[in-house]
Parts: C-alpha cells; structure tokens; sequence
C-alpha cells in the first residue's frame, strides 16, 4: 500500500537564538494564528545505490521513524519548490512499490543505507481565520552519520516551511518576505541529503563530461537531449501508476529524442544515435497502444454526450463502456510490461551515454546559424514535399496515407525548431509555430480517420448482437464530415507555413 502528496517546501538557515528568533507571523498574508507543536524525534535512514543514482536525479528514499508519518518515503522531484512523497508503511526492506517508482533511476542497482539522519524538530503551524492549517515552520536541529564504517559526522541547524496540501504556492513568498527582514535567508543546501552527504564525505565525485564548446550546435542539442532524457527519467513513476496524461508525455519526449537525434546527424554520429532511435521508436510504439485507446475513447465519448437523446438508439454508451474496459486494460498491460523490461533500462542507461560521451561531428562545433539552421530547412523540405504529394492524392484512402505521413513530417520540423530556438531565436521559433499549426491539422484529420475505424467496428459488433447500429454509423458520418473539413482547412494553413519569409532568414 502506499499514498502520495505533493510537498512544497523551502528550506532557509536557522535564525540565531533558535526558537526565541523566529519572527511573529500573525497577520503574513491569511495567517490568522500560530500555534505550537513538538518537540518531535525522527530518524531517517537514507537509501541510495552505491554511485547515488538517486541524489543524482534529486530524488531520495529513506526510512523514517518518529513523527507523524513514519514509514518509508520516496521523494521525486517536481520542479521549483515542489516535489511528490510517496509513503509506504515500515518494513525492514525497501518495499519492491517504491523499488519499481525509482527503478528508471536506480536502473536495479542494488539500493543500500548510505546515511543517518536524525532530527530534533520542534514546529509552529501557521493557521487561517477558521484555524485550518496553512503550513509548517519546522526548526531541526540535526545530526548526520554516514553509513560506511569510517564516515564521517556532522551537524547542523535548518528552517523548513512547508505548505498544507491545496495551499497557494504564493504564501511562501510572503512568508520569506519576513524571514528576510529578521536576516533569515536560504539554505544553500536543497536538501538534508545532500548537505549530509557532502559534510559526512559520503558524497560521490561527480563524473565529469567532456567540454562543449559554449555556444556551439554540440552544446545546444546536447542540453536538448540531457533536458528530454531527464524528462523520460521522471515521468516513468506516474506512468507505472496510470497518471492522467503522464502515458502521452512519456511517448512524446520519445517523439522528440527521436526527431532531434534524426535532424542533427549532422551535429552527432548516427553510428551511434541510430540504434537508440530506433529504441526510442519501440518505446513509443508500447506507449501508443494506450496513448492511441484512450484518446480514441474520449473522442467518440464526447461525440456521443452532443448528440439529441433522440438519436441515441440502443445500449451505446454501455456497449463503449464495455469496449473501453476491454482494449484498455489490454493497452496498460502493455505499458507496464515495457517498462519492467531490460531493453527499456538499456535505453536510459544508452541515453545517459550519449550525453555523458557525445559521438560529436564536424558540425558540433560549427557556427550555429550553418549547421542548426540547415538542419531546420532540410526537415521543412521533407514537409513541403511529403504535402505535395499529398495534395495531388485523390480522395480517398491514399490522400489519408499520404496526410499522415505529411503530419509526420510537420512534427519533425517543430521539434527541429525547438532544438535550434535557442540558438536561433524569433525566425526559427516562427517557423516551428506554423508547423505546429499543420501539425495540429493533421492529426485532428489523423483522429478522425481511426475514430471511423472503430466505429465501423462497435457497428458491426452491435448489428450482430441484435442492437440498433444507427448511432454508430451516424458518428462515423459526423467523423467523414469532420475530416473532410480539416481536408479544406489545409490548403490555407499550409500557405500560411510554406511562406518563403519565414525560411528568408534561415537561409543566409
């Protein structure tokens, strides 16, 4: 069993006199009152491989005592002051739950105490008007013992303030804007951990990479695969627990890995990148399986909740309850069985390689307005050309074909521009946007085509279990009509995006 919260917290030095120098904050913002709690005693052992993959990643597990949750926590990071906890219960061993959130950081390395923590916390909760609470000033004194026979010790003071779950983030602000005044400023350690582990000597030297030149196209895509890989890394918990929307990241930061090592072969070795795209392309292919069912099944869902009661003949909405359950279950299965393969850890493990051994090229080290705007221009070739040739296609079922090969290749080009945006600024980021544009066309076009698919099928399912198909066919009309409009929409958004301004400034 386990349970997850976000945290939001910052952590600042002690104030000098302990306790007696915290500032009075009745009347900060909607605070109302502050009242006492404590002293409280906890001891947290913290768990890590032997490299640290998870302080690596700013992620910790450790074993807490004392308190009010005491239990096992796996902290992950959000971004900004926020982070999700995932409690289990105590237990001796590391609970194989929070062993599988943390196994695309650990990558199944062995997980092991590397040191001890053990606090002496005494709170102040600040209150509203109704007295619910607003958050928590945690005032730790702290000792810390490193794991290894021989460590080393240390200790410490530390101020945590840390919001109630629902709490407006903004209140942090306006509390810190007090603590400055009375000289309370920032710890410059983000965590326990990581302060423990660097005064303990328990910390790990940190791998150094080779140098990029500043600037260069090398040093641009690289930090766009370091940024893309790490995003993978973090998004692999919520995918393991059917987070809303957490399938569909995951396989479009596979999209955009792929697309980037594809545009910049130029910039690195496809000698090298090509085996991990063409992992990349497997990944996304088992995320797609549940990614494709459930937007496919929130689509003809809201088509059926707009249409008259009088035109919904038969069980329908539960005949596609019933196809809902049955595909999905089989697509989550999918998912999970993916991520607990070995081929999906050797993925991460080769990402983190071609960013800590970068197969660079000549073009690495080019000036970026030659390399990185001939490899936007090249993909929006690739566009311009598949859209010809779709456009020429009668209708029919080769034009669909030939529009989503054209939606492929749109997707390319935006994220060639989002890779170049930072070295080529307003142009490049123009032209990703009008491909975006046709890209959002296409796929609403591409939506609509699978959509008439599986009507026909819950169709035929329902004729040939004695229901009334008229519903059905009258969606897979309403989808005909709908895609047959993205069809002449397109002729103007392309124009829009072919514009030979936007590329004017790519080329020279």
């Amino acid at each position: 069993m386990t349970q997850s919260k976000r945290e939001t917290e910052r952590k600042y030095e002690p104030p000098s006199g302990g306790v007696a120098g915290l500032p009075d904050l009745t009347g900060v913002g909607p605070v109302a009152s502050v009242t006492a709690a404590g002293p409280e005693e906890l001891d947290a052992v913290y768990h890590d491989t032997e490299d640290l993959r998870l302080a690596g990643s700013s992620a910790t597990l450790r074993r807490r005592t004392g308190g009010p949750d005491a239990g096992w926590h796996l902290k992950l990071p959000l971004g900004g002051d926020a982070r999700e906890e995932v409690w289990a219960p105590l237990s001796d061993e590391v609970p194989e739950s929070l062993r599988e959130l943390a196994l695309s950081r650990t990558r199944g390395a062995e997980l092991r105490p590397v040191v001890r923590i053990r606090s002496t916390r005494t709170v102040r909760r600040l209150r509203d008007a109704e007295g619910g609470v607003l958050a928590e000033l945690s005032l730790d004194e702290v000792r810390a013992d490193a794991a290894a026979s021989g460590g080393g010790r240390a200790e410490w003071g530390e101020l945590e303030v840390e919001l109630a779950e629902g709490v407006d983030a903004g209140l942090l602000d306006v509390v810190e804007k007090k603590l400055r005044k009375k000289g309370i400023v920032r710890a410059d350690s983000p965590s326990k951990l990581a302060r423990a582990l660097r005064d303990t000597g328990a910390g790990a030297e940190p791998e150094r990479c080779p140098e990029v030149v500043a600037g260069s196209p090398g040093a641009y895509v690289l930090a766009y695969v370091s940024q893309q890989a790490g995003r993978l890394v973090s998004l692999d918990p919520a995918v393991r627990r059917d987070l809303p929307d957490a399938v569909h990241r995951m396989r479009v930061t596979c999209r955009r890995l792929r697309a980037c090592l594809r545009s910049y072969r130029s910039v690195l070795d496809r000698r090298v990148t090509d085996p991990v795209r063409a992992e990349l392309r497997w990944l996304a292919g088992e995320l797609g399986a549940a990614r494709d069912q459930e937007v496919l099944g929130e689509r003809i869902g809201a088509a059926l909740a707009d249409l008259p009661d009088e035109l919904v003949l038969g069980p329908v909405a539960a005949r596609l309850r019933v196809w809902e359950v049955s595909h999905g279950g089989e697509a989550r299965s999918r998912t999970r069985e993916a991520l607990a393969t070995p081929r999906y850890l050797r993925l991460l493990d080769a990402l983190d390689a071609l960013v800590r051994q970068p197969p660079l090229r000549a073009g690495a080290g080019r000036k970026p307005a030659r390399t990185m705007a001939r490899a936007v221009l090249d993909e929006y070739g690739r566009l311009a050309g598949r859209m010809e040739l779709a456009l020429a296609q009668p209708a029919g079922r080769s034009r669909e074909t030939a529009l989503h090969e054209a939606r492929k290749a749109a997707k390319k080009l935006r994220y060639a521009a989002e890779v170049a945006r930072p070295a080529l600024g307003k142009p490049v980021a123009r032209l990703g946007e009008r491909a975006k544009a046709v890209q959002l066309l296409l796929g609403e076009h591409q939506d609509a085509v699978v959509a008439r698919h599986t009507l026909r099928e819950l169709a035929v399912a329902a004729h040939g279990a004695g229901e009334s198909a008229f519903t059905w066919g009258l969606l897979h009309g309403l989808e005909r009509a709908g895609a047959e409009a993205r069809q002449r929409e397109l002729t103007e958004v392309w124009r829009a995006a072919s514009d030979p301004a936007l590329r004017a400034p790519l080329e020279h």
